[in-house]
Formats: structure tokens, C-alpha cells, sequence
């Protein structure tokens, strides 16, 4: 419950501090950076925390968890809290002297391009949450491999890629805008649900877990950006960031009873194949509504128009 919380805290966190201290003119670009060494630490924590554990026991890394969030906290309590604009950190930028007032919650519902990302996102964790820890338990069923270190590559190997695909996912914003990005990582999916009921042994993990970086790095970077952009000037980022977290969240917390579920009835290759045909979805939504989406996803960062611009025109 600790972590969960915590999990759910940090993503709305960072991305308005760092809207607040760079605005939306550098938020793509620091966003990517902040990913970047996200997964980086992700990956070095858990070879040490494999290290500690064969070296000394469990206990350590539970204790080597506990130093590194000291060490957040210190990292956090350095950044001087005038380096932050509250208003920019929420997404309301004052023009012209005016104090600005942030638009009502229902701008939420209102904005058409967040509620299909929303959607398509929904769809792609619902097949993509169970990919993972189902792909382990068919792999050490069969005895291919031991379970310790299969989880330890499977962390290493999806983290790894991701720092790169944060990178690159920076870069591709800044060219070609959010749209190409994210239509990217949906397609990831149902490739990897073909490999995973492909290659059922321990040199899938390699191709499965490349492309589970690929589809997790380019959105880490992509989503609070296009949130961010979105909804730029109506004050409700953060609140936008946590409804389509939840939205994830939903889709993500089904996914195992789902795919459990298909496992059970139909075997491991059938359910592979069905849980990244859930994707398929959130490609289709991505392409259909591509004339709505395009806009918002390349808006210029610093203009409060993409939202305000949905909204307005949501009865058309």
C-alpha cells in the first residue's frame, strides 16, 4: 500500500515540478533527461539490490531501499523552492498582468484529445500490465530457467532499453510532436504478444523485454508531455496527469485477472497472442482520431490553446 502510494504520488509530483521550474518550452526536453535517469536508476538499483541480496541476504535491500529514498529526500529538499512556479507547475501562465484563474474540473471531460488518450491507454495496459509476470511463470514452469535471475535480467534488459527510448522519445517529440511517438509504443505491444507466444524459453526474454522497454520509454516521456501540452493554460495539469494515471491504473490492475483467466482456459501462447491484441485498440483510436490528436500533440509548447481549443469545440 506504501509503494502504491508512493507510485501514485511521484509521477503528478515530478512532472509539475519540473513544469514549474523549466515551463512548457523546456519541459519536453527536461522530462526526457528526468526519464532517462529514472530508468537509469531503476536498473542500477537492481543490480545491487541482486548483488546485496546474494551477498549479505534480503534484509539489505530492504535497507539499500531505505538509503536511496533518504537520498530523494535530501535531492528534493535541494531544489530551492523559489526556482518554482506554482502557477506554471499547474499549468496556468499569466499573460498581461492578468492573475489567471484555472478552469473547472469538468475541462477534463471536456477535452476530446485527453479523453482518447485516456482511452488508448487504458487499452494498452490492459493487455500489456500481464505480459510480464505471466511470461516468467510460463517460462519457470517449464524449467527454462531459475527465477531469481530470470527476474533480475527481465528488470535490467526492459530498463536499459527504456533509458535509450526516453532519449530517443525526446528527440522525436521535438521533431515530429507526440502523435508518432506514442503510435509507436502502442504497436510495440502486439509485436511482443507474437514473440512472447513465439519463443516460450529463456532467450524470449531478450526480444519481450527490449520491446516492453521501448513501449514503457517512449511513454514515459511522451504522456506527461502531451498531458502537460494538452491542457497547458487551464491550470489543471496535475489533475489531468492524475486522472490519466488512474485511467492506466484501472486498465492495468484487470489485465492479470484477464490474463490469468485466458491462461487457465486457453494456454500461454493464446493469451500472449490476445492480451497484445488489446493494443490493437489503442492503435485504432490513435489512427482514427489522428485529425484531432495531431494538433494537440504538436502544439508549441507555451500556448494555452489545445485544450481550451477541444473543449470549446466538443459539441462539433
Amino acid at each position: 500500500m506504501a509503494t502504491a502510494i508512493a507510485g501514485a504520488a511521484i509521477g503528478p509530483a515530478v512532472a509539475g515540478i519540473t513544469l514549474g521550474i523549466v515551463r512548457q518550452a523546456g519541459f519536453n526536453r527536461q522530462n526526457g533527461r528526468n526519464q532517462a535517469f529514472n530508468h537509469a536508476g531503476n536498473m542500477v538499483g537492481a543490480g545491487l539490490s541482486g548483488l546485496l541480496g546474494w551477498l549479505y541476504g534480503f534484509t539489505a535491500v530492504f535497507w539499500l531501499a531505505a538509503a536511496f529514498g533518504v537520498l530523494s529526500i535530501v535531492s528534493v529538499l535541494m531544489i530551492p523552492s523559489d526556482s518554482i512556479d506554482d502557477d506554471a507547475a499547474r499549468g496556468l501562465e499569466h499573460e498581461g498582468g492578468d492573475d489567471g484563474h484555472a478552469s473547472g474540473f469538468r475541462v477534463l471531460v471536456e477535452t476530446k484529445p485527453l479523453l482518447i488518450l485516456a482511452a488508448a491507454l487504458l487499452f494498452f495496459h490492459l493487455g500489456n500490465a500481464a505480459m510480464l509476470p505471466l511470461y516468467g511463470l510460463a517460462v519457470v514452469a517449464d524449467k527454462h530457467t531459475d527465477p531469481a535471475s530470470f527476474v533480475a535480467m527481465t528488470i535490467v534488459i526492459a530498463q536499459g532499453t527504456m533509458i535509450l527510448t526516453s532519449l530517443v522519445a525526446m528527440r522525436m517529440a521535438e521533431k515530429e510532436g507526440y502523435w508518432l511517438v506514442l503510435l509507436m509504443s502502442f504497436i510495440a505491444l502486439p509485436i511482443r504478444g507474437v514473440i512472447a507466444a513465439w519463443l516460450l524459453n529463456k532467450w524470449g526474454v531478450y526480444p519481450v523485454q527490449i520491446l516492453d522497454g521501448v513501449g514503457a520509454g517512449l511513454q514515459s516521456v511522451a504522456v506527461p508531455g502531451l498531458v502537460a501540452r494538452i491542457l497547458d493554460g487551464t491550470g489543471r495539469v496535475n489533475a489531468g496527469q492524475g486522472a490519466v494515471m488512474t485511467v492506466q491504473g484501472v486498465g492495468a490492475s484487470i489485465s492479470p485477472a484477464i490474463g490469468g483467466w485466458i491462461a487457465q482456459e486457453l494456454g500461454y501462447g493464446p493469451m500472449f497472442l490476445i492480451l497484445g491484441a488489446f493494443a490493437t485498440v489503442s492503435v485504432g483510436l490513435w489512427v482514427i482520431f489522428s485529425s484531432l490528436l495531431k494538433p494537440a500533440c504538436a502544439g508549441r509548447p507555451g500556448r494555452a490553446t489545445p485544450a481550451l481549443a477541444a473543449a470549446g469545440t466538443a459539441g462539433t
